[in-house]
């Protein structure tokens, strides 16, 4: 399996979307528990237009992983924080993510970005720790849902 890691466009906004949404409803049973209403709260911003807007923000880094000719993995980082990090079900532990997960660290220290900031899902939290990000306090409750702060330092201090 071959995996490229490009900058996200508009065009691609619609499988950035499809994206998103069959990983949250897919994968990340752990934290939204089948609760329909959790994962209606959790989905609800998950759009085309949405993505759309997200990857023209100035000053963010929005990555697509390609797979097989399609969009296979979505991260967006703006201003030190990752705000999305996600695959799809097919790719889960085969590299995908942490492949997104290297490219948005590097292009953000290319931006003078010292350390990334994130709020993890109960799903993607070892993930994370095994890429060397650690808590930073207390999980907080988002939409029912336990989410715990964390940050990586990028540049030694």
């Amino acid at each position: 399996m071959s995996i490229e890691i490009r900058t996200a466009t508009v065009l691609d906004a619609s499988e950035i979307c499809a994206v998103l949404r069959r990983s949250i409803s897919e994968c990340c049973e752990a934290d939204h528990k089948g609760d329909s209403n959790v994962a209606a709260t959790w989905l609800k911003n998950k759009t085309a237009e949405n993505v759309s807007l997200w990857v023209q923000e100035p000053g963010a880094i929005p990555l697509v992983a390609i797979v097989d000719g399609r969009v296979a993995g979505f991260a967006l980082c703006s201003n030190g924080e990752l705000a999305l990090c996600y695959v799809i079900p097919e790719v889960l532990y085969r590299g995908v993510g942490k492949s997104l997960l290297r490219a948005i660290e590097s292009q953000a220290v290319a931006h003078g970005v010292t350390a990334i900031r994130l709020d993890s899902t109960q799903t993607a939290r070892n993930f994370y720790l095994r890429n060397g990000y650690g808590a930073t306090g207390p999980a907080v409750i988002w939409a029912g849902m336990e989410c715990q702060p964390m940050q990586k330092n990028l540049i030694a201090p």
